[in-house]
């Protein structure tokens, strides 16, 4: 379920930034897509997935490579394409914020949920308002990686919406 959990938050995580900043997805032209930065695309689209796999056998909680390769996934992004580096930075705080409100209600609504469910002595032990370090730090990554995912996929760019001329 964390997977279906972090896609479905994911999506509306990455619709924030375009509601906030009021922008909208446009094609990349054809030139731009062949630049060589984009040699990269593939290594920043499935980049967490390579450096996850040697990390996850590594002797600690899954979560700390997880944190790991969402964070190389979202540099490599912006090495491929510098133009989403303002979007990957707002975007991950937008989604950290975001991401706190759903742990914050899980630890309102199911008090000692996260004692129970959790594997709290294989993390650091640090806890913000009842809620581990790590989820947050889990957010923050998350969320600076899933935010030009789409863009890549899809070769767009968000760009400001035109103004409409009034009428005088």
């Amino acid at each position: 379920e964390s997977f279906i959990f972090s896609f479905a938050i994911g999506g509306v995580g990455v619709v924030l930034y375009n509601v906030l900043t009021r922008t909208h997805l446009v094609p990349l032209p054809a030139a731009t897509q062949s630049e060589p930065l984009h040699r990269f695309h593939a290594i920043a689209l499935f980049g967490p997935v390579i450096a996850f796999v040697p990390l996850v056998f590594l002797p600690w909680n899954a979560i700390y490579p997880a944190i790991i390769a969402l964070a190389s996934g979202s540099v490599a992004s912006v090495v491929c394409r510098p133009s989403l580096m303002k979007r990957t930075l707002v975007s991950g705080m937008l989604f950290l914020g975001f991401y706190a409100v759903f742990m914050a209600g899980l630890t309102l609504s199911a008090p000692g949920y996260i004692e129970q469910v959790w594997n709290l002595p294989a993390l650091s032990g640090v806890l913000v308002y009842d809620i581990p370090l790590e989820e947050f730090l889990f957010g923050a990554a998350f969320g600076l990686y899933w935010s030009g995912v789409y863009e890549h996929l899809t070769w767009t760019s968000s760009v400001v919406h035109a103004r409409r001329a009034t009428g005088a």
